[in-house]
């Protein structure tokens, strides 16, 4: 999957540790793991869309029978086996991963538990990119649920571990979302230690909004393919409305699935500014940076979009050096393939590699301008940006 002689760096890429897999299986209420007859993985549940044939399999598992529909996906050895993040990595030729817990992240914890938690989770990261000197960086977890104190000792403990390269977030933050203005000082902290942030969705959108037949008919195909992207621009447009960028300058966010819907709707969104009347009032809160200047300034996105067409208007929406701020990424374990070997290539995986090619017109390498911008976004953007380098390794 290389272009030239470029690294090939998956920015996105997750695991749950076996610490994490445990909390989840003690649990009652999603998020959870749970076992059911007729599947031979226990299954990872997550979206509040599940919860109608999760609670369906469980009577049907305590009445001594397996359930028509197992909720969830198989929590595979893909979720958790280090071994099998370099297998995966070796078969796409992906030179260097920066791994992330994924979503739910720590957002369900008590204020006790998660500082505790939180720190054994990023040492457990530690461990394996020590393990792995130079393959491996990651991206740590915090303890939003926890007092500010806990989170900003968080911050600066993340802060000072070699491999850890910033911070994974979910949309919700302290709980009020990423406008909520006691977020401010831990903005202001990541900013301060230059820990990216990677914003990734989980929540999605309320389940009456995919309708009546969605449970029976659609699978996950709603939540994940619309719910997630619209997650994370509704996100980031209140952080922007409520001037976070403005506050925080030093701030950079590297947004999950090439930012949502936001490099297709940031034109509407000035629009909408522009014309709203209450922002231009003398209560307004009109920010001072232009959605397209905040873009090309202090906002990432991943090339998780799956196609060409998404890529284009990613890069366009991102300024005149659109393409020095992408990176790649695969959304490894999830989206398995079906129906075929795991152990081989992933059609989720070589679709983005597929699709940055095409972007810039430079399928076949013929074009060397073009193949420098593909090598860019393949590998040597997140490089230079994440500082990707790690002397003494071999």
């Amino acid at each position: 999957m290389g272009f030239g002689d470029g690294k090939v760096v998956d920015i996105h890429t997750h695991m749950y540790p076996p610490e994490y897999v445990k909390i989840l299986e003690s649990r009652t209420s999603i998020p959870l793991v749970r076992s059911f007859p007729g599947s031979p993985d226990p299954r990872l549940i997550l979206l509040d869309t599940e919860v109608p044939i999760l609670e369906e399999a469980e009577a049907a598992k305590a009445r001594g029978e397996t359930p028509a529909t197992i909720p969830g996906r198989p929590l595979t050895k893909h979720y958790s086996s280090l071994n099998q993040k370099m297998h995966f990595m070796e078969t796409h030729e992906i030179d260097i991963s920066v791994v992330s817990l994924a979503n739910p992240w720590l957002d369900f914890l008590s204020a006790s538990e998660a500082g505790p938690i939180a720190e054994s989770i990023n040492a457990d990261f530690s461990r394996m990119c020590e393990e792995k000197c130079g393959r491996l960086f990651f991206f740590a977890a915090l303890p939003l649920t926890a007092p500010r104190d806990v989170i900003l000792a968080s911050i600066a403990h993340v802060s000072s571990l070699p491999y850890c390269r910033g911070v994974i977030f979910g949309t919700s933050g302290l709980g009020k979302g990423l406008d909520d203005p006691d977020l401010l000082p831990v903005f202001h902290a990541l900013a301060d230690a230059k820990l990216m942030i990677f914003l990734h969705p989980h929540y999605g959108l309320p389940n009456e909004v995919w309708g009546p037949r969605a449970k029976e008919n659609y699978g996950h195909v709603l939540p994940l393919a619309l719910g997630f992207p619209m997650e994370t621009t509704i996100a980031v447009t209140r952080m922007y409305l409520a001037g976070v960028f403005d506050q925080v300058p030093k701030l950079n966010m590297l947004l999950a699935h090439s930012g949502g819907t936001l490099p297709f709707l940031a034109g509407r969104i000035e629009s909408c500014i522009l014309h709203d009347g209450h922002l231009h009032s003398a209560a307004g809160t009109k920010p001072k940076k232009t959605i397209w200047e905040v873009l090309s300034s202090q906002i990432y996105l991943d090339a998780v979009v799956y196609s060409d067409v998404g890529l284009k208007a990613a890069v366009q929406a991102s300024g005149p050096e659109g393409h020095e701020r992408l990176m790649f990424g695969t959304d490894h374990p999830f989206f398995p393939p079906l129906g075929s070997d795991e152990e081989g290539e992933w059609e989720s995986v070589t679709w983005n590699g597929a699709a940055v090619r095409k972007a810039f017109g430079a399928e076949d390498g013929e074009d060397s301008e073009e193949g420098k911008k593909v090598r860019g976004v393949m590998g040597a953007n997140a490089v230079r940006v994440l500082n990707l380098r790690r002397d003494g390794c071999r």
